[in-house]
């Protein structure tokens, strides 16, 4: 079986541009003009060739390019995307996705700058971006009638500012929410408290459905809100009991942590919960729930349509 790494659109520009239009435009060609909003107006150009200039100082064939007859303006299916304004060539945003989306745990921005050949810098953002395609939206709340949701926190890395002490108090914490057999939903918050996490998890999960959590305070009174909870005592060494567990929670964890440490080792905290949308987006369409590899890559692409990052919002002296 050939590689999917042998695939035309990680190597060549003309069919990276031919592949993300059947991606993001579900008649391989636009709807409507990115300027102007007509439908139906657009036309593809040739192959422009161009002459060397500070956009483009090689001189490079500029392909993709359409035209609007409404108001005259030219775009690529980039405009509007998280590739826009990317000095990247297409083909190697499909390698740095398809990289990004398969590794398990993760790609240091490092790995990318070696197998891109582009600068840190770049590929620190480029990362960033693509992070910021596998963010989800508003989504329907999770679980439901006869569904079992868990949720629980974990703590990683320092709060910008704070030194280390005992307890979690100068830690960062994660809130995460999980539908068993489903789709998993984590949030950077200040504090683990009740005054934090009841918002996040009566706006995320399905009243219908069972709350399994471990034995923190703050959750007796969040469960009165569903059909049922039920809490397992990990301080006295209780992991089980029936349909009572986070286990499933605490897998995510073990990945999300071992990925955050071994892979990335520090962000800024401003950029944490990019980090956690993209360990969320690997969970939510993962193996076992039937996408591939290239699913997933296709997914993510998909997502950039209308999200754009620009550097000086995501800037982090630590790459």
């Amino acid at each position: 079986m050939a590689s999917v790494l042998n695939e035309a659109y990680f190597h060549d520009e003309a069919a990276a541009f031919k592949a993300l239009e059947a991606i993001m435009w579900s008649a391989g060609k636009p709807g409507n003009c990115p300027h102007c909003g007509v439908i139906g107006k657009a036309g593809r150009l040739a192959v422009q060739r161009s002459k060397p200039s500070k956009k483009n100082p090689d001189g490079l064939p500029v392909y993709g390019l359409w035209k609007c007859y409404a108001c005259r303006k030219q775009f690529t299916v980039r405009k509007g995307t998280v590739f826009e304004a990317s000095h990247l060539k297409l083909h190697q945003w499909f390698q740095a996705a398809y990289l990004m989306c398969a590794s398990k745990k993760g790609v240091s921005a490092n790995q990318l700058h070696r197998t891109l050949g582009c600068t840190l810098k770049t590929a620190w953002f480029a990362a960033h971006r693509l992070r910021e395609a596998m963010r989800s939206g508003k989504l329907a709340p999770l679980g439901g009638n006869g569904k079992f949701v868990e949720a629980d926190e974990t703590f990683i890395g320092r709060k910008d500012g704070t030194t280390p002490s005992r307890g979690t108090a100068h830690k960062r914490a994660v809130l995460s929410l999980v539908e068993r057999g489903g789709q998993v939903r984590s949030f950077h918050i200040d504090k683990a408290n009740i005054a934090n996490i009841a918002p996040i998890v009566a706006a995320n999960v399905n009243r219908e459905s069972a709350l399994m959590t471990d034995e923190a305070r703050h959750y007796k009174k969040i469960g009165k809100n569903f059909a049922d909870h039920q809490a397992v005592n990990h301080s006295a060494e209780e992991y089980v009991r029936g349909d009572a567990y986070t286990n499933t929670l605490e897998g995510f964890y073990s990945i999300f942590k071992r990925g955050f440490k071994g892979i990335y080792q520090h962000c800024a905290e401003k950029n944490l919960h990019r980090y956690l949308a993209e360990y969320d987006f690997r969970y939510n369409n993962r193996v076992a729930l039937g996408v591939s590899d290239v699913d997933r890559t296709t997914a993510a692409l998909r997502g950039a349509q209308g999200k754009r990052l620009m550097y000086r919002d995501s800037f982090s002296a630590s790459v």
